[in-house]
């Protein structure tokens, strides 16, 4: 069965998003910057944060439980622009390649809804999906299967001619357990190899 439906990852797929980036000027310590996001604004809490769309509440949580580093918790979202500074420009030309080409192109994102808002004002490439799933607006996140079972059904995808394309092991993992392939996202040269490989032409 040939991949007509081809669905991406956003963040580190597309768009460059790295947190240390809105620290340099406020934690010039690298050892310092790097601890404050392990430990404060950790991976746990951005997963937390990428499952419901309001900001506010888990921010006002996290500060109840370090009200010293209140200032810098509160500029993750001040400065959340800083983090995704662009995107990456030869991903997002073959998903242009691959959109015009008349292949079914969607996207399964963790994102916080508030921030995919914002993101989906600010970069075009956005508006080139036929649709979206946003775990921040279903409440559902990879590699949960039920996300996958989500996205398949709003997009009535065939799960054996679907490929998905992100930068985490466990999510590629997940989507081969849904049925569909995947291919883990390292470099744009890497993926237009491993999609030719799938006879899928970028």
């Amino acid at each position: 069965m040939g991949i007509r439906h081809i669905v991406f990852d956003i963040g580190n797929v597309l768009l460059n998003f790295d947190p240390e980036l809105a620290y340099l000027d406020l934690i010039p310590d690298r050892d310092q910057r790097q601890a404050f996001l392990r430990d404060v604004c950790s991976r746990d809490w951005i997963t937390a944060q990428d499952r419901v769309q309001a900001w506010a509440p888990g921010e006002a949580a996290l500060v109840a439980r370090h009200p010293d580093r209140e200032t810098l918790i509160r500029s993750f979202r001040e400065r959340w622009h800083d983090m995704v500074p662009e995107a990456i420009a030869d991903s997002v030309g073959m998903l242009k390649t691959l959109t015009a080409a008349g292949f079914d192109v969607t996207a399964l994102t963790n994102f916080n809804g508030e921030t995919f808002d914002d993101a989906s004002e600010r970069f075009d490439f956005f508006r080139l999906f036929r649709g979206m799933t946003v775990s921040g607006k279903v409440g559902l996140l990879k590699p949960e299967p039920e996300i996958f079972e989500h996205h398949t059904a709003a997009f009535d995808l065939v799960p054996g001619a679907t490929v998905f394309i992100d930068d985490v092991a466990a999510n590629v993992s997940a989507a081969r357990e849904a049925g569909w392939h995947a291919l883990q996202f390292v470099s744009p040269d890497r993926l237009r190899c491993d999609l030719r490989s799938l006879d899928v032409p970028v």
